[in-house]
Formats: C-alpha cells, sequence, structure tokens
C-alpha cells in the first residue's frame, strides 16, 4: 500500500505542472500529453527497476538517454524545454523510491515552485527577445539599437547582427530589448512611409470603365 504513495505524489506533481502552471500560462495543449507521456513513462520504468541493484546506474543512464530527445514534429522553446526536464525529473525522482521520503516529496516541491517562480509572468515581464529583418542594411549596432528601439518602442539592452545583406539593402538581428524604456537622447529610426490613396469612384465612372472595357 505505501508504494502507491509516490505514484499518487508524482501524479499530483505532475498535474500541478502541466494543467496548473504550464497550459494556463502558454496554452499549448499538444505539450501537455508529451509532459505527462514522458512523466508517467519515466516513473513506470523506474519503478520496476526501483528493486534492482543497479537501480541508480540505470536509472541515471536513462535520464542521460531521454534527456538527447528533441521533439521534431515542432520547435519546442527553452521554456518549454524547462517543463520537459521537470516533467522528466519528477518521474525520476517519485519512481525509484519504494514510499514518499521527505527527500522526494521536497525535490518534487522544489521543482514545482521553481518553475513556478521562474516562468511567472510578472517576472522581467518587460524583457522581450525577436529575431527582426530590417529594410534596410545597417552595420553600425549604434545606429541599428536607435532604428530598434523606435521601431520596437522599448530599450534595446543588446543586439547582435546575424546577416547583413548589401545585395537586398535588409539586416537580420537578433535584438534583446526592455517594453516602455528609451535611452535619453537615443537616435530616432528614420523611416519612410508611402501611402497610396485611391479615389472613390462614381458609379457613372464604374459604368464608364466597364463600356470601355467592353468595346476592346
Amino acid at each position: 500500500m505505501l508504494a502507491l504513495f509516490p505514484l499518487l505524489l508524482d501524479v499530483v506533481a505532475i498535474s500541478v505542472l502541466a494543467f496548473g502552471l504550464y497550459y494556463p500560462r502558454h496554452r499549448r495543449r499538444d505539450l501537455l500529453t508529451a509532459f505527462i507521456g514522458i512523466n508517467l513513462g519515466v516513473l513506470a520504468v523506474a519503478q520496476v527497476l526501483a528493486g534492482s541493484t543497479i537501480a541508480a546506474g540505470i536509472g541515471l543512464g536513462l535520464f542521460g538517454v531521454l534527456s538527447i530527445i528533441r521533439l521534431r514534429s515542432t520547435e519546442i522553446s527553452q521554456r518549454e524545454m524547462a517543463y520537459y526536464f521537470s516533467a522528466l525529473a519528477l518521474g525520476l525522482i517519485n519512481g525509484i523510491t519504494a514510499e514518499v521520503t521527505v527527500l522526494s516529496a521536497s525535490l518534487s516541491a522544489l521543482l514545482l515552485v521553481g518553475m513556478a517562480v521562474a516562468d511567472a509572468p510578472a517576472l522581467m515581464a518587460r524583457s522581450r527577445q525577436q529575431i527582426v529583418t530590417v529594410d534596410r542594411a545597417i552595420a553600425d549596432e549604434d545606429e541599428l539599437s536607435g532604428y530598434l528601439e523606435a521601431l520596437l518602442g522599448g530599450r534595446v539592452r543588446s543586439l547582435q547582427i546575424q546577416r547583413l545583406d548589401l545585395v537586398n539593402d535588409s539586416t537580420l538581428v537578433d535584438v534583446r530589448y526592455e517594453l516602455g524604456t528609451r535611452r535619453a537622447g537615443a537616435p530616432r529610426a528614420h523611416t519612410t512611409a508611402r501611402r497610396i490613396e485611391t479615389p472613390a469612384a462614381s458609379p457613372a465612372a464604374g459604368a464608364e470603365a466597364y463600356a470601355a472595357g467592353a468595346s476592346r
């Protein structure tokens, strides 16, 4: 009976991680299946190996093998990778013990609290990262920083030019910025906008155009 307690602890922990933390914040339903599947899979294998004398070595090997798995169907972010490894770790922590211990319960709680805090929407809420294609070839980083600050409406903290295309007059840049703040005296982007206005055609003009087209 005591052997069921680690299973129940793991089910509660992965439910909190997947349904309480991840999904309300990121709304990606397909990864719920991945998180729960990898957690329960690791839990089941670790439970089977728990009575073996080589359980610890196999458990570490299992963790290493699973850690190199990538979901190749769609790209996942670094944040989602953190949830992925947390789900894996919860299954391993609760699977290698025959009963709930203070250590396993504490580590499970630590993982959940750590993810809740690290992925909190209020934590560094203004920080952003974007890959931006600028419709000008700008090699000077100060000029490019000012252009991006005016474009993105925030203060550029760092940028890295990934491609400078002089033929097509464009710049691909990885920019990290903070919303709502700009440097005092930062140069503004020189942008031009063209507006093409088409005068509203009257019914008579439309009829004349139709007649002219039909006579050709």
